[in-house]
């Protein structure tokens, strides 16, 4: 398969990924009993919680209290962000991946003092093209095209993300002439680089590897979060300058040599462990996640960005690190 062919494949994936969710309504909003059963929902990946609304209220119109709709989610108690794609909400807050996702869904109490203000499917649509702007500006230096878009293109643009239809949104999106990342690899790709979760197992997404260097997932990682990326290399250096530092400050004399020997030995063991501490003792880059695929980190950045990226334009790049386990304090009973 081509690399061309492997994108296309990618895009189709990302474009038709959902995820099982069970929507419960908040027990402060319940009038009635037995209480309602949760609603099972298949959300799209590129879609917005909000948008749920019209599958949402039929099911639990009977039990709400009397007043206006508002409808806002959580999980786990944490208010969730409704601009930002459910995707990229669950790949965020569920490392160890839960399906269904259990979220609670309130129609009364909007937290305005958390999040922004939000009156349906209009709030979204314009929070969309917002991010489209955004984007059209940090890749061409203006944002004219997606602003002088016709009526019936922002129209139909809109849809294509409503139903996940790609092939209508690469028509009009095409005409924003939002250029693609220049391809920066050289050789013959490999379709086993992307491993990626689904909700029926696991399998492999094919993405190109290059033969000649370029700028990979891992150096867009890297140059964001460094300090995951302790070189091997400067760790040695470091351990080597410091055993020469110590054998320098030992004293010349033979008995003294013999006498101090193990004094010498134990405080270089103890500098070489702050140098290259135990894993259970640094946090460490646990995975990268982007559209639900954990991707392996050679992966050209170019080929991650354009087939991979969100509808409006951004590539949602999801990083989990493990924290290290805090130590029992002598005084601990």
């Amino acid at each position: 398969m081509d690399v061309g062919a492997m994108g296309r494949e990618a895009q189709k994936y990302v474009w038709e990924g959902a995820i099982p969710l069970q929507i419960h309504l908040h027990e402060s909003e319940v009038t009635t009993l037995p209480h309602p059963s949760p609603a099972l929902v298949l959300a799209p990946r590129m879609g917005y919680l909000p948008l749920l609304l019209p599958l949402l209220k039929p099911h639990f119109s009977s039990t709400l209290p009397p007043g206006v709709d508002t409808i806002w989610f959580e999980y786990k108690g944490l208010p969730l962000k409704w601009h930002i794609p459910t995707g990229v909400l669950f790949d965020l807050l569920c490392a160890e991946q839960e399906r269904p996702w259990n979220l609670t869904v309130h129609f009364r109490g909007y937290p305005g003092n958390i999040l922004t203000p939000c009156e349906g499917e209009d709030s979204v649509k314009w929070s969309f093209i917002n991010s489209l702007k955004e984007a059209a500006y940090i890749v061409n230096g203006n944002c004219k095209n997606v602003m002088n878009m016709s009526q019936s293109d922002q129209v139909e643009l809109w849809y294509s993300v409503l139903n996940g239809n790609m092939e209508a949104y690469q028509r009009v999106s095409s005409k924003l002439k939002l250029e693609k990342v220049g391809d920066q690899y050289v050789g013959k790709p490999n379709s086993n680089l992307l491993k990626s979760r689904t909700n029926t197992g696991e399998t492999d997404t094919g993405g190109p590897v290059k033969t000649d260097k370029c700028f990979t997932l891992r150096d867009a990682v890297k140059a964001l979060l460094p300090e995951f990326f302790v070189e091997k290399t400067l760790i040695d250096e470091e351990i080597s300058r410091i055993e020469l530092e110590e054998e320098s400050r030992a004293p010349s004399d033979d008995e003294s040599n013999t006498r101090n020997e193990e004094d010498v030995e134990e405080k270089q063991r103890e500098n070489v462990e702050c140098c290259c501490p135990s894993d259970d003792a640094v946090t460490k880059l646990k995975l990268v996640r982007i559209q639900g695929i954990e991707p392996k980190l050679e992966i050209p950045f170019s080929w991650v960005v354009n087939n991979l990226m969100n509808p409006e334009h951004f590539l949602h790049i999801c990083v989990c690190v493990k924290v290290p386990q805090a130590k029992p304090s002598p005084h601990d009973t």
